[in-house]
């Protein structure tokens, strides 16, 4: 240590204080900025345990980075250096005061030496071989690093590898002046240092200056990396490991399959939920997506700054490679920068709504100016910029004109989740864009106008074609056996294994139609107990929701659930088996159907049929001819990783497989998913046509796939590709389970069908309408015993000369009871408040029983009198009063009208679902609307109150004769139950949900529940005038025109009065 070594240390140290404050101002305005966004929805710190294995896994055993292996490899020697390198560097603190230095103890072992060699010589190796990889790439077209900051590459680049040879050169120089010593270096630790300290001279004064190289390269890294917290080159070396730790899925999925719910404060948001909160309050105004920077989640604004730029998203992005303006980085790599430069304008409380300042006002609501100024000029005009707008417009001229995100961008995507499944780093792209389209299409209405007929259709007709659901059904007439329809044929799942959804496609599109045949027939010849819905389906809503149009999926999902769940009515969860052709309603049906009540076993097509062919239900016996090539759906592979059952079952028929270029994880999109399959390609190459090169270079004959819209596009581009040429009619596209049905055919047909047997033996619970009729005998076994245990109450004898005129019966029974009979009395008002729930759900009416939800509750029983030491006389005279209420009760029951159970609704036509059906509004295909709301318990007119447990007395039965003979006068003064108000979708009651036939003009009033016997005491004295009362008003709102059904908000969205072309409203 000497004056000149100490002045270098001082030098370092005063220099670093400056990049130290300089890093920790970045990290500080990256933190502020992450609190910009909005709750998430989802619980991202647990569980920790596997989320920390998550992190091992991919970071330190670089999994995800190790799918393009060299790149992988020489990365993991660059992360290492970086991060136990630190230690190294930091030491380099004490090295340029005291060149012979070093840490305390940990700097005199042997094994430390050894760790200095590996991350000095890894860094170097590591770092040259990717700027090296780099360079290579950039000199090609559509490379994955266009567009890439090259300035932030390059400066990253260059201090990686100094600071790499800082650690061999420092090393070195200490080595020689232990040389001068007499100190030979180690072979084993020191196998490049060593060499090279021979060749430099002992100079305390050089290693001192190396070591104020290797100091000041890291500082200069920090102070400019904290000055540019968009730097996602250099910030991931730190944000990397959060944003691993926090991903969407805890097990260590990518983000696919499900979507994120659409949600506003972390809340899920349906459409029940923003009335809800709209009546509470009437400025309420809800985000439905993202319109705004400041709408994403916190976890999207760390997804921003997290992006390497690497471009691997880029690379395999579909629309990217044929042409089109969408790059998932650059969407990415946009949204982070405009986030940054929004920030100040943010973080000083400004808000901008329709064009108009509303964060930074006076009191009298006008924009703060003197705040404003306080802001930085580009803070503000980054602030007027639209999200989605076209980006072509000059910043300069016209702010708002110039958005972050191109609309064609946006509506590229094909949701294949290409992007999704490469980026090293689990970014959460098809999450952001769908969260984007939500909001363009629930508030702004701005949509590719080919979508306006897609929700249409789906919205009137519940299918993306716009077919009547009659003919959902046709295809079963080809086939030379019977396929059961529950609803129709059978009445419920008992002998039941399998719920075949066919789909729409399966059912309307002509290609698809063979693939559902052959399922069919293969289910059929191994002896598959399965069954079908028929015209009971109506679309799962996946296009709608990746379009954006949350509300019309809900609307789909909820009318969907119901008709499930009913068929399954008595099936454990874990036995609701369904089997589908279409991956899009196999991800729809698995993985988003369950947030809605609808949980479901559900299996592809291919993976049940290859179940059967290992078990030798089904054997094929002759092989394929010609060459095969698979296409893996991007809804089957990277959604729902079902890779090997679809060419386990191809290898099984005999098919001689070869594989396309892109396939597995890397498959290439057929450009159907996104709902792109109803939107015209107008930029660059099809998508499909660039996937149908693709497999016809493997020179395969048959193009196989698992998806009906797959099918499509790849039919559609073979067909544009082969015309004209050699090749023309040489190759065909068909469905895997076509190419097994070929091999397992004899002589041209098919096996004789095995006997139905279960593959798994079931178990049956019971159903609703079983648990129902056992809860009501329960409940008549503890009145009837409540009844005769309870001694009978002391009554007053009414005087001789009492007029007991209407309404005194109560009175009368109440003083000879102890209470019972104005519990009696109060029976209305009761079930009002406490027998019957509040509408709620799916917006039944009050007292209506919830669709698949409990029974409801009956009214309260009326407490029995406490009576004790009463007299044996009077004991006696309790009984024969009990004798004559009891005729007296039959009586009054029997001038009731007698009560007809409402028929089961046929599965095959779907209930009442979607969101909120106004009272009165007839479910598509289902039950008709009763004209008044059922009572709760469902068994009793409304207004009943159950029996005192006491023995009746004799002004009881006074009373009951009083209401027995005022029950007929009750049909003249009930009024008819007032018709419910639209809700929801706005459709008016008896307006037609999607895919339902049209809707009578007048909703008919089922028949009550059958009456429960009166000998069960269910029925309280003086229900007789309740029950005419309601059986008045029931015949009144059958005979009660309603007005004509209203036309449905557009695309499923909800009306708007505050401002136009909000919600979806505008269909183009």
């Amino acid at each position: 240590m000497s004056g000149v070594t100490i002045t270098l240390g001082t030098i370092g140290v005063l220099l670093s204080l400056f990049c130290w404050a300089s890093f920790i101002g970045g990290v500080t305005r990256m933190v502020r900025s992450l609190f910009l966004g909005q709750k998430d929805g989802f619980d991202r710190l647990r569980p920790i345990l596997p989320r920390l294995k998550n992190v091992i896994v991919e970071v330190g055993a670089h999994a995800r980075m190790a799918r393009k292996r060299s790149v992988g490899f020489f990365h993991w020697f660059v992360m290492v250096g970086f991060l136990l390198g630190s230690i190294v560097w930091f030491e380099a603190y004490i090295q340029t005061f005291n060149p012979r230095g070093g840490w305390p103890w940990l700097s005199d072992q042997a094994w430390y030496h050894a760790v200095d060699e590996f991350l000095g010589l890894g860094t170097v190796i590591g770092i040259t071989v990717l700027i090296i990889i780099r360079q290579i790439n950039q000199r090609r077209g559509l490379n994955r690093f266009v567009g890439s900051d090259r300035k932030a590459a390059y400066f990253v680049e260059t201090v990686v590898l100094l600071e790499g040879l800082g650690m061999i050169f420092v090393k070195a120089g200490k080595l020689s002046l232990q040389a001068a010593d007499g100190y030979d270096f180690h072979w084993s630790t020191d196998w490049v240092t060593g060499p090279l300290s021979t060749i430099l001279p002992a100079n305390e004064l050089m290693v001192s200056v190396f070591a104020l190289i290797k100091l000041l390269t890291g500082m200069i890294w920090l102070y400019v990396v904290g000055r540019n917290i968009t730097w996602g080159v250099a910030w991931h070396r730190f944000s990397a490991f959060f944003n691993i730790y926090f991903k969407r899925e805890a097990d260590g999925r990518t983000a696919l399959g499900p979507l994120k719910p659409m949600t506003m404060d972390g809340v899920p948001l349906t459409m029940e939920k923003v009335e809800e909160l709209t009546e509470a309050d009437e400025d309420f105004e809800p985000k439905l997506g993202a319109g705004a920077i400041e709408d994403f989640s916190w976890k999207g604004w760390l997804d921003f700054s997290t992006c390497t730029e690497c471009g691997r998203c880029q690379e395999q992005c579909p629309a990217w490679n044929t042409g089109k303006p969408l790059s998932p980085k650059l969407m990415i790599m946009s949204l982070r920068d405009h986030g940054a430069a929004k920030a100040p304008y943010l973080l000083a409380g400004g808000q901008t709504t329709m064009g108009e300042e509303t964060g930074l006002v006076d009191a009298e609501g006008n924009p703060d100016e003197a705040k404003l100024a306080k802001i930085p000029e580009a803070a503000r005009l980054e602030a007027q910029r639209p999200l989605v707008g076209h980006t072509t417009a000059d910043l300069s001229d016209d702010p708002m004109a110039a958005g972050i995100i191109d609309p064609e961008a946006l509506w590229s995507c094909t949701t294949c989740g290409a992007c999704v499944e490469q980026c090293p780093v689990d970014i959460e792209h098809v999450d952001h864009f769908i969260d984007m389209r939500r909001y363009q299409v629930l508030i702004e209405s701005e949509f590719p106008t080919e979508l306006a007929g897609l929700f249409k259709n789906l919205e009137n007709k519940g299918n993306p074609w716009g077919q009547n659901n009659s003919g959902r059904d046709e295809w079963m007439n080809s086939l030379d056996f019977e396929i059961p329809v529950i609803g129709k044929d059978i009445e419920d799942f008992a002998d039941t294994e399998y719920l075949f959804w066919v789909g729409c496609a399966g059912a309307f599109e002509d290609r698809a139609k063979k693939t559902t045949q052959a399922v069919a027939s293969l289910l059929h010849t191994a002896g598959v107990k399965f069954a079908v819905l028929g015209q009971g389906e109506t679309c799962t809503g996946d296009s709608a929701r990746r379009a954006g149009n949350e509300f019309l999926f809900q609307m789909l999902a909820q009318q969907n659930i119901e008709v499930m769940n009913d068929a399954f009515d008595g099936v454990p969860a874990a036995q609701r088996k369904v089997v589908v052709t279409c991956a899009h309603c196999l991800n729809a049906l698995k993985n988003e159907y369950g947030d809605f009540g609808g949980d479901y076993q559900v299996v592809h097509h291919t993976q049940l049929l290859n179940r059967l062919v290992r078990e030798k239900r089904l054997v094929p016996v002759a092989p394929i001819d010609g060459g095969v090539t698979y296409h893996d759906p991007c809804y089957l592979g990277r959604h729902n990783q079902v890779y090997e059952a679809p060419r386990e079952l191809m290898d099984g028929s005999g098919v001689t497989l070869t594989e396309m270029p892109r396939h597995g994880q890397r498959s290439m999109c057929c450009g159907a998913g996104g709902a792109r399959m109803w939107m015209e390609e107008t930029v660059g190459k099809r998508i499909n046509i660039d996937r149908v090169d693709e497999a016809l270079s493997t020179k395969a004959t048959k193009i196989a796939t698992g998806c009906p819209f797959c099918r499509v596009m790849l039919s559609d581009g073979a067909t544009a590709q082969t015309d004209g040429t050699e090749q023309e009619g040489q190759v065909e596209v068909v469905d895997v389970a076509q190419l097994l049905l070929e091999s397992v055919s004899r002589d041209g047909g098919l096996p004789e069908p095995r006997e139905a047997a279960w593959l798994e033996q079931p178990t049956r619970e019971k159903t609703k309408a079983e648990k129902e009729a056992e809860q009501a005998e329960r409940d008549a076994a503890e009145a009837e015993s409540a009844s005769a245990a309870a001694p009978a109450a002391p009554a007053e004898a009414a005087p001789d000369n009492a007029v007991v005129d209407e309404g005194e019966g109560a009175e009368v029974a109440a003083a000879g009871t102890g209470g019972a009979a104005s519990a009696a009395e109060a029976g209305p008002s009761a079930a009002d408040s406490t027998g019957a729930p509040k509408s709620g759900g799916l917006k039944l009416g009050g007292g209506g029983k919830a669709p698949g939800g409990p029974k409801a509750p009956g009214a309260p029983k009326a407490p029995g009198a406490a009576g004790s030491g009463e007299s044996a006389t009077e004991a006696q005279s309790a009984v024969k009063d009990a004798e004559r209420t009891e005729e007296t009760r039959e009586a009054a029951q029997g001038s009731a009208p007698a009560t007809t159970g409402a028929p089961k609704p046929s599965a095959g036509a779907p209930k009442s679902g979607g969101l909120t059906l106004g009272g009165g509004a007839k479910a598509p295909g289902g039950a008709k609307a009763p004209g008044t709301a059922k009572a709760p318990g469902g068994a009793k007119a409304p207004g009943t109150a159950k029996a005192a447990a006491s023995e009746p007395s004799a002004g009881e039965s006074a009373a009951a004769q009083t209401e027995t003979a005022d029950a007929g006068s009750a049909t003249d003064t009930a009024p008819a139950a007032p018709a419910k108000p639209a809700v929801g979708l706005g459709l008016k009651g008896g307006a037609k949900a999607p895919g339902a036939p049209k809707a009578p003009g007048a909703p008919k009033a089922p028949g009550a529940p059958k009456a429960e016997p009166a000998d069960t005491a269910d029925t309280a004295t003086g229900s007789a005038d309740q029950a005419e009362s309601t059986s008045t008003e029931s015949t009144q709102a059958e005979s009660t025109p309603t007005d004509a059904p209203a036309k449905p908000a557009s695309g499923g969205a909800i009306p708007r009065s505050k401002k136009s072309g909000g919600y979806g409203l505008s269909l183009g």
